[in-house]
């Protein structure tokens, strides 16, 4: 069998034109990435800095309440009592914990789904078609994306109140349902998602414009919508400040003003020890968070990742 043939380069053209080279010979297999000490280190900084907090509810959710204040916060009690502080939890004060959690899901099921929603058909229809004003839109879109939820808060309290939906569920459905974020993060992805010509070949077979959406379209925006949907339940599992302005009836609370309504009698001078519950019912309100993360991973990276090669 013949030896290979030696790379040769170019000669080096006259005008100090760069060299053109030939073709360089294949990595090993065998060879091993380069790593970095440096993030390393960083990237195991951030893994503490995320996982004590964690690490630590969970430890002090094991604890009675006499356990919370007897025992090291990073370690066990002697009596694990994880199962009875979640039975407590939801059997104290008649169970408000659990209407306290079907009032989130109520929140987030109509509020993020239709935000996410609006999202999808927005940012497809902001793509795909022009029409005039679509610059004003860009621009209103970018500048809402700016501007901080909280800084809305109060306006749209007095205009609630004017209409009369304060202290009801709509005072919470009705302001999550706008998403500038999850709106411009479809425009861009709708974009690169769908080529022109794919949408031009299904009007040449006369698709109408619901069924090409429905049919092509809505299959290759998927892991957008996973994307965004992932992020407007977050944002309202964990939104606090809204509801607090918005919400008087404990009846109504989400999650977030239950807990705290806790901790305050908990804190309240003669009131009630319920810091182990406090503590037991925000392990139980992470948890649907951190089981949709790992159930919905892989499409939330592959949203993000999308659009950023091109071919």
């Amino acid at each position: 069998m013949s030896a290979p043939a030696p790379t040769v380069s170019a000669p080096r053209p006259r005008g100090g034109g760069p060299r053109v080279r030939g073709p360089r010979p294949a990595a090993s297999p065998g060879r091993r990435p380069r790593r970095s000490v440096g993030l390393t280190l960083v990237t195991g900084l951030v893994l503490v800095y995320t996982l004590v907090p964690l690490v630590w509810l969970f430890v002090n959710a094991t604890k009675t309440q006499s356990g919370l204040l007897d025992s090291f916060g990073l370690w066990f009690d002697g009596d694990f009592a994880l199962f009875s502080n979640i039975a407590d939890t939801f059997t104290y004060d008649d169970g408000v914990f659990g209407r306290w959690l079907l009032n989130t899901l109520l929140y987030v099921v109509i509020g993020a789904g239709g935000a996410t929603l609006l999202a999808v058909l927005g940012g497809y229809g902001l793509a795909k078609f022009a029409f005039p004003g679509k610059r004003a839109v860009f621009a209103v879109v970018i500048g809402a994306v700016a501007v901080p939820g909280t800084a809305l808060a109060v306006p749209t309290f007095l205009m609630f109140s004017e209409m009369g939906l304060t202290n009801t569920p709509w005072a919470v459905i009705v302001p999550s349902l706008i998403s500038p974020f999850g709106l411009y993060l479809m425009w861009v992805f709708a974009s690169d998602a769908i080529p022109d010509e794919l949408l031009e070949a299904a009007r040449i077979d006369g698709s109408g414009e619901l069924r090409t959406f429905f049919t092509i379209c809505l299959p290759l925006l998927s892991p957008g919508i996973v994307t965004v949907s992932l992020f407007t339940m977050v944002a309202t599992w964990n939104n606090y400040f809204l509801p607090l302005i918005m919400i008087k009836d404990p009846d109504w609370y989400p999650l977030t003003l239950g807990l705290n309504a806790w901790n305050a009698q908990a804190s309240t001078a003669g009131g009630e020890p319920v810091f182990h519950l406090v503590i037991t019912g925000s392990l139980l309100t992470i948890v649907p968070l951190i089981a949709a993360f790992l159930l919905l991973q892989r499409y939330w990276q592959s949203g993000l990742a999308a659009g950023s090669v091109k071919e």
